[in-house]
């Protein structure tokens, strides 16, 4: 079952859009999916960041394809809109956090990484899902650079081949610690791959702050053309900690504002997943936070952190 027709965005089309917001289910690991969807419509929530998981939709259990059935229907029963995360720490090796990776010097292991991707893929297809996501990982000790690249290069092409066919783009994101950190090692990725239309970008508004050099405003910005999925969260300079919003240094009604004017179209999700021990209580501060966040300063005033911001 396709259902790309109601949920696939369209690349930013430069015209500023109302922004849309999820929540990430990485930050809602110990409520049971239907409850999570269920509380994430009750908070007006547009939809979410759906990490496969075993705790959540297991993508190596048995039924995968029946059981996104129903969760595309529950999610059109809610009018909640989703993108497809491949986030989770430990679902392929219990063993190590992430792994393996698409840069695993085993090509057995690289294979199985891809193809975690490319039934994300289909899931995405099935939900009608704007995006999915994924990482590089981190450089395998005594790995070169320039070889570790070729391999990031040749597992992501039978994805990025499988994304084109089903119409969902494959958005990677730059992760602080990992081969493709930043905006600019993305760039190297998208050329080294010959710049297909269904390699985009996951911008993390946290990551921007925590990293790259242009201040987070500037990074949406400059990320328009690629931009496929946004996550965001606070967080403070040099330290690739997730926070909850007022808790770091960013200044989010610049950033919103600029995410805004890009017309961006996907969901810009919460992305928590050290604080799911307090999941809903995160989720119903979040959203209100960053609706203030979007409103329009009064004439006369600079823009600042919202008012009543968690802490």
């Amino acid at each position: 079952m396709t259902r790309a027709t109601r949920r696939t965005a369209p690349a930013p089309d430069t015209a500023p859009h109302l922004l849309r917001f999820g929540y990430g289910t990485n930050g809602l690991a110990d409520l049971r999916l239907d409850d999570a969807l269920t509380l994430l419509a009750d908070l007006g929530y547009d939809g979410l960041g759906l990490t496969l998981d075993h705790m959540h939709l297991d993508p190596l259990a048995p039924d995968l394809a029946a059981r996104t059935r129903r969760l595309a229907h529950r999610l059109d029963a809610l009018g909640l809109d989703v993108t497809v995360e491949t986030g989770a720490r430990y679902v392929l090796d219990p063993r190590r956090k992430h792994g393996p990776s698409l840069l695993d010097p085993d090509p057995d292991d690289r294979a199985r990484r891809a193809d975690l991707l490319l039934r994300a893929v289909q899931v995405a297809a099935d939900l009608g899902a704007h995006a999915v996501h994924c990482f590089s990982g981190t450089l395998p000790p005594g790995t070169d650079r320039a070889i570790a690249w070729q391999r990031l290069a040749q597992s992501l092409t039978p994805v990025l081949d499988a994304a084109a066919t089903a119409g969902v783009p494959l958005a990677v994101e730059p992760e602080p610690g990992h081969l493709l950190a930043t905006l600019a090692d993305f760039h190297r990725l998208r050329h080294l791959l010959g710049d297909p239309a269904s390699l985009g970008l996951t911008l993390d508004i946290g990551h921007c702050q925590c990293l790259e050099p242009l201040p987070p405003a500037d990074c949406v910005a400059a990320a328009a053309p690629w931009l496929r999925h946004v996550q965001i969260e606070d967080m403070r300079r040099g330290v690739h900690e997730h926070l909850p919003f007022g808790d770091g240094e960013i200044d989010f009604p610049p950033v919103l504002a600029a995410l805004s004017a890009t017309g961006y179209r996907g969901l810009t999700v919460v992305e928590l997943p050290r604080h799911s021990h307090a999941g809903p209580h995160h989720a119903a501060l979040s959203l209100p936070y960053l609706h203030r966040a979007t409103a329009p300063a009064p004439p006369g005033e600079p823009t600042a952190a919202p008012a009543g911001s968690p802490r």
